[in-house]
């Protein structure tokens, strides 16, 4: 989408509604380039009991606008689940308090409509998590980005609450 602001002469040009260019055309006919992040107002909870791995994915997530919340505990995942709005969810399936599907399980039961993505290990989607998870990826076989997209799809998919 590219817009022209008339008199100012400035363009703003988004791209994939995360990056936004505004180029501003100055007297002597150069353009100034400004970077804008757009702001995502989906808020995503993290769990995961591996520090690294949770940070990491929390960062992967606010550097794409979403505000995010993270959990060490499948038992802490579930008591910030119930303290506020969640939008989606990315867990982890090994966790020594709980696995992912006991997680998922428990927040299905307080929120049936939130996307749940579980992030193991295990090759195959495990028969068990059948309508628990809307998601199973396998760690270290897709790039971050894909992560993203799938999340974006299943935002843009989940029912009005």
């Amino acid at each position: 989408m590219l817009l022209e602001c008339g008199i100012l002469h400035d363009l703003l040009y988004c791209a994939n509604s995360l990056v936004c260019m505004t180029l501003t055309k100055l007297p002597s006919g150069a353009f100034v380039r400004v970077l804008e992040m757009e702001s995502k107002t989906a808020t995503i909870l993290c769990i995961d009991d591996e520090q690294t791995a949770l940070q990491l994915r929390q960062n992967l997530l606010e550097s794409a606008g979403y505000r995010v919340l993270g959990a060490k505990s499948g038992a802490l995942g579930i008591k910030a689940f119930k303290s506020g709005p969640v939008d989606a969810v990315i867990l982890d399936y090994w966790m020594a308090d709980m696995n992912g599907l006991q997680v998922a399980r428990e927040l299905r039961k307080i929120n049936s409509t939130v996307p749940i993505i579980i992030l193991s290990a295990y090759g195959e989607l495990l028969d068990e998590s059948l309508g628990i998870a809307d998601l199973w990826i396998r760690k270290g076989e897709e790039d971050p980005q894909y992560l993203l997209n799938r999340l974006e799809q299943l935002l843009k998919s989940k029912p009005a609450s």
